[in-house]
Formats: C-alpha cells, structure tokens, sequence
C-alpha cells in the first residue's frame, strides 16, 4: 500500500483515503493496449482496498499528451466511436484546467531526426515551442550539433510535465520520471539543466546506467541500449527562480538483477549514499570529480578548433583497396537508370543524383550530375581514408558521394597535417585515450562512434598556423628556458594520452569531462614525454609522421610477428573467418597463420574497439559493418596480397605499442606525482581560436595534387 500512498496505520481510513485517491489520480497513454491494461489494473488495485470509483470510472484517457488541449477531437465518427471523443474532450479538461501536484511516469524516449530543410517549416516551430526555454537558453551557449539531441520524445515530456505542475501555478509539486539519462550531463542539455534548477528545490538523480552502445557497456533495467535515470525534483512552495535547486546523485551498479533489487530494498533516501552536484545553472547533474584531474587544463582549450570527420553518408565509396573502390565506381557508372536508384539510394541528399555540382571540397571529378555520369566520365580521386583507429582504407573523395564533407578539415589537408582524435562529448572506454591518423579521418574513426572528435595540429595545408592556443607555447618556453614547437607539444600531450593508465586512473572523473592533460613543470618529464610522443606517432601514423632523421618515411618498423603460412591468394582460400590461439599465440585467418601474436595484441581496445579483430572483420568473405547499397557487394573476389602486407604492418603497430605500455605508464605516474600546470594559469582560447579556419576567397578548391601524395 506504502507505493500507491495510502497508509496502513490506521486500516479503517483506508477506503476512504483510497476513494480519494480515485478521483484525483489521472493517467494518458496514448496506444491501446497499455490503456486498457492500466484501467484493469488500477481498478483492481483501488476495489482491493474498498474506495469507491468514480461514476465514470478510473481516470485513465487514451489520449496524445504532448497534443494541445484546445484540438478538437475527430468528427463523423460512427456512433460505436463516439465515447471516444467523449473521452478526448476529458482528456482535454484535465490537461487544461486540472491542477496537479504530482507527475510521473516513463514517457517515451526516441531520438527523432530532421532534415537540415525542416528548420523552417510548421514542424520545427511547433517542436521548438514545445521544448520553450530548453531550446532558447541553449542556443548560442552550445554548438548548432548538440541542439540535435533536444529532439528526443523524453525531452518533450520533460517540458510538458513542468509546464502543467508548475508553470500555471506558483505552488508546490513533485515531478518524477525514468528516462533516457543523457541531460544529465549532455552538451544539448544546457538550457533544460537551468529549467530544472530554476524550478525545483531540491532534485535527486539516481543513474542506473545501462550503455550498450558506448565505450563502457553496462547492463540495463530495461531490454534497451540506452542508459537510464530516475529523476525526483521538489518544489515546496512558491518558487524561487535565482536560487538554484540542491541536486544530489547517486548511481546503481551491477548486474540487471542486482539494480533491480536494490532499487526494491530503497524505503528512503537515506538508503542511498548521495553525492552534491555543482550549482551552476547549466552545469552537469553528476558530480564533479574531486581529484587533481578538474585542476588540469582541458584537451579542448589547448586545442581549440575541433571538427568532426568525414560523414560519408553510405558504405560503399569506403573501400579496401584502390581497385575496388574503382570497381565500385565502374559498376555504378555502367549502370542503367533503374539499376543506378538502387545503386545509389539516396533519400536525404537526393538533390545530388539530380542538381548541378558546384565548387566543392574536395574536388568533383566532373560537374556531371551522378545519374549522368557514364563508363567515359572520370573516376574521383581515390585516396588513404582512416576509417577507423590502425585502419587505412580507400575512399573515392567526390562531394557528389559524400552527404558532409568537412571542407575546413580538407583545406587544411597536407603532408605536414596530423589528427588527434578521441571522444570529447562522449565517456571514454578503457585503453589509449587517443589515437592518431595522417588521413582524413571518418566520422567515427576513434572507436566506431563520433562526435567533434578530430584535432588538427595545423590549420593551414603549410603547417605554419598552429591549432593550439595563442600565447600558450610562449608560457611553456618561459617555464622550460627553451622555444617549444607546434609538435613538441602535439607529442607530449599524446604521450599523455597514448597509455592504458590514463582512462584507468581517471576513469570517474572522464563520465563528466573531456580529456584533460597534466603539463609537468619539470623540463626533464616535458622533454621525455616529447621524444616518447613522436616515437609514437611516427609508428602509428604507419611512419608518415614525425619520422626520426635516420629512418626512412613510409617505413613500418617490423616486429617479431610473421606470416607462417600465407593466406591463399585464390577464390576457394578466400577467408571466412578467423581466430587466436592463446597456446601457440598464433592468428589464424582463414588457412593463413601469423605468430607470434600476444594477447596483449589480440585484446587490445580502444574505448571498446578491438583494431586488430575490426580490421579482420571488415576484410572476410563475408564483411562485418553496415551495407547501404548493393555497389557493398562489390568485393576483391580472391585475398588480395597487400591485405598481408598490411595485416602484418598492424600487428607490428599493435606490437610495439603494447611493449612501450609500461614506459607510457611510468611517464603518466611521474607527471601526476609532480607539479604539473593549473589550468587557471594558462592562457585561454577565445571564440575566434575555436573557429574552423577560413577559407581563402582566392582557393576555390582544394588542388588534387596536394592530396597526391595519400593515393
């Protein structure tokens, strides 16, 4: 009785307390099923304790709840449907002129996209008038990108809810729902988070995680792959809109089982051991960490342009080999009229099969329109693309097969240019905490997911415009005595990254920050940490990048692993799986083996990406990763030659990485152990440092002979 608030002290007031309760509980649910079900049972529950019902039965409405109260219900139904309409004009009175002092409930949570063309029309203003402050207080505090996540049905719930207890009222009320959990600390989240602290008292968060779709997987309440929160928020009185309100957190760990049970043992909030959060009007929902990691200056504002990668939009024009990126090419420009529709879907950025090409970046290999193209129009430039961390692919870089190009990340695409890429709006997994490329990097090249995850060291194809923060390498010279390079610093902030240790130690304080980097002020630790960084992007740039005076470039430094017996080069050797063998410390693709390989090589992640077993995935018989158009079929038909040429150069990548994890890891614990640089000190980026590069009005595109050099 104590989860439907009826006390049980005294049994003779329950009925009529019960009764009570029957005429001012109201529920909506919109599909048919759940409503009847929820009139079932809270009218067993109520006759179980003797209320009397009301004369229209158990206030439960098939109704929309987001709908406007003013709608009016269908017209010309047949008589059999009229008590429907009689009910959506109930629904409409409580939505209007009930007060209520309590809501909750598990609203829908569904992420919705919107064309870029939908910004305008009715649509987006109904939906930006239902999220109100949400959305206004967040724009121009956050990036354009981030306002995307709004659009999430739990979002809108969240507003309504608000609304209808406290907006037409200056009294108490209690609001609590379990929804998807990321405004708790979301970047889109902004406005929502002030909302909330302006309008409650207290609020109390309990996280039951439950990612499965991020670096760290945990399991879930519910049969979904989205983490979760409960969220009860107070208001006791009249409201006080410049106080903002107490949060507490608390998160529930384990197995699904185990949440489940302690969230049955919670009698009160004494049960949980809570954590105060920030009072920031906009800050997260989860507490800070409070070790030296929030002192130190984030990745962020010492690199202030950020982007995101590549989004090509669909699969195919990412092949593994030059070859068959030009096959695909060729199947699609032989292709009929019917056939190119399947061929080339394409239902959001349709106008590219039938508008005009402009001046694009990169270049368009002809201003044909792709269903004009022919087997005589030219083949787009076909160059190295870091698909995803340790893998180089194949691209056909043509902006008529590519839906977002990033022009500022290709204008500023050279052979001096290297990417820095982690996940800086997402929660790092375990392993390195960054990873680097000399291609042009995919969306989701770090571990599969991406965000603005890609940093430039340069913002010019010249590498004389450094991507690192004004005044910054002048503060380091004064502290070391000594002139400090764009790539000294480049190195050593990924020497800090680079090791396993860093998400290991750090790893609460990265569920609610960005990367941060302890900058010792011992010249001694800066300069280690320098020649360690360049050692390692010259190996994992596959030796393009930083490369010592006396090696060769293009060189991958062999390890011990060797190929033991060779892939069949034949259509019946083709492989169409693989293993480990942890005795022998033998791969084996298909009849091919390759030994030694340790399963330190085997295991290694990156936030959840195995490289090595993704790189194999994607290069069977039978591919791993999404298809978007049959043009995917079109695959080498026999285990092409370079596929061990560079399976051999990953796992000697792999390899050596792994044998300089101890040395990563005592560096990283002799920086943290000493003095390092407060970010408060530091110099600071302003808004124009954050901004993508301009591009020159007199470059119109990038020159292909600039990108050459990757082919």
């Amino acid at each position: 009785m104590q989860k439907w608030g009826i006390p049980t002290c005294k049994k003779q007031a329950i009925p009529q307390r019960a009764t009570i309760l029957a005429m001012n509980v109201h529920a909506f649910e919109l599909l048919v099923g759940p409503y009847s079900v929820a009139h079932l049972r809270v009218t067993q529950k109520l006759q179980e304790v003797g209320a009397t019902l009301p004369d229209d039965g158990v206030h439960v409405y098939l109704t929309d709840t987001l709908e406007s109260p003013d709608v009016a219900p269908p017209g010309r139904l047949p008589l059999s449907l009229r008590p429907l309409v009689d009910e959506h004009r109930r629904a409409g009175k409580v939505k209007k002129e009930t007060r209520v002092l309590v809501c909750m409930g598990n609203p829908p949570y569904e992420r919705q996209a919107f064309d870029a063309s939908e910004g305008t029309d009715d649509n987006a203003a109904r939906r930006d008038r239902l999220l109100g402050e949400f959305i206004t207080l967040a724009r121009g505090r956050t990036k354009f990108s981030h306002l995307a996540s709004l659009y999430n049905k739990y979002v809108y719930f969240w507003r309504w809810a608000l609304w209808k207890v406290f907006d037409s009222t200056e009294g108490p009320g209690i609001v609590s729902f379990i929804t998807a959990s990321s405004y708790l600390n979301g970047p889109g989240f902004l406005g929502m988070r002030e909302v909330m602290r302006r309008t409650f008292d207290e609020l109390w968060i309990i996280d039951l995680e439950g990612g499965n779709l991020g670096a760290r997987k945990t399991e879930n309440v519910f049969a979904i792959e989205t983490p979760v929160a409960i969220a009860i928020g107070v208001r006791y009185g009249k409201p006080n809109p410049d106080q903002p309100a107490n949060v507490r957190y608390a998160k529930i760990t384990g197995t699904r089982r185990e949440k489940l049970s302690k969230l049955d043992s919670i009698k009160s909030f004494n049960n949980l051991d809570w954590q105060e959060c920030s009072t920031g009007w906009t800050a997260s929902l989860i507490p800070s960490g409070r070790s030296i990691f929030s002192a130190w200056p984030l990745l962020t504002d010492l690199f202030p342009w950020q982007t995101p990668g590549v989004k090509v939009g669909r699969t195919w024009p990412i092949a593994t080999t030059t070859d068959n990126a030009k096959k695909r090419w060729q199947t699609l420009a032989v292709s009929s009229p019917e056939e190119r529709s399947t061929l080339f879907p394409d239902r959001r950025f349709g106008r590219k099969t039938t508008s005009d090409v402009g001046i694009t970046n990169p270049p368009a290999a002809s201003r044909e329109r792709i269903i004009e193209i022919t087997e005589r129009s030219p083949i787009p430039l076909i160059i190295k693309y870091a698909h995803r961390s340790f893998d180089r692919k194949c691209i056909l870089a043509d902006p008529r097969i590519i839906d977002l190009q990033r022009p500022p990340l290709w204008f500023a695409h050279s052979e001096k240019q290297v990417y820095l890429t982690s996940l800086l709006t997402d929660r790092l997994g375990f392993g390195p905490a960054a990873t680097v490329t000399s291609n042009i990097p995919d969306l989701h090249y770090f571990h599969g997911r991406g965000g603005k995850d890609i940093i430039p060291l340069w913002r010019n194809q010249l590498g004389t415009e450094a991507n690192i923060t004004a005044g910054l390498l002048n503060y380091l010279e004064n502290v070391y005595g000594k002139p400090i390079t764009p790539e000294d610093f480049f190195a050593y902030c990924y020497a800090i990254l680079a090791g396993p240790e860093y998400t290991r130690h750090f790893a609460n304080d990265l569920a609610t920050s960005a990367p941060r980097i302890p900058i010792s002020t011992n010249p001694a630790y800066f300069d280690y940490g320098v020649n360690l960084g360049r050692q390692l992007i010259w190996i994992h740039t596959y030796g393009t990048r930083f490369v010592p005076i006396n090696e060769q470039p293009d060189t991958v430094l062999a390890g011990k692993t060797r190929a033991m017996r060779s892939v069949p080069v034949t259509i019946d050797g083709y492989p169409r799986d693989f293993s480990w063998d942890e005795t022998t410390e033998t791969l084996h693709v298909g009849d091919g083996t390759f030994a030694p390989v340790s399963r330190a090589v085997w295991d290694f992640e990156v936030s959840g990406l195995r490289p090595l077993r993704s790189w194999l995935g994607y290069r069977m018989k039978k591919p791993t990763g999404k298809k978007s158009s049959p043009l995917d079929e079109v695959r080498p038909d026999k285990w092409p030659a370079e596929y061990t040429e560079e399976l051999l150069e990953l796992l000697w990548v792999l390899e050596y990485t792994v044998n300089r994890s101890g040395e990563l890891t005592a560096f990283f614990e002799s920086v943290i152990q000493g003095e390092v640089m407060v970010a408060g000190f530091l110099p600071q980026p302003n808004e124009e440092q954050r901004k993508p590069p301009e591009i020159p009005r007199s470059v119109t595109r990038i020159p292909t002979e600039q990108l050459s050099f990757d082919k």
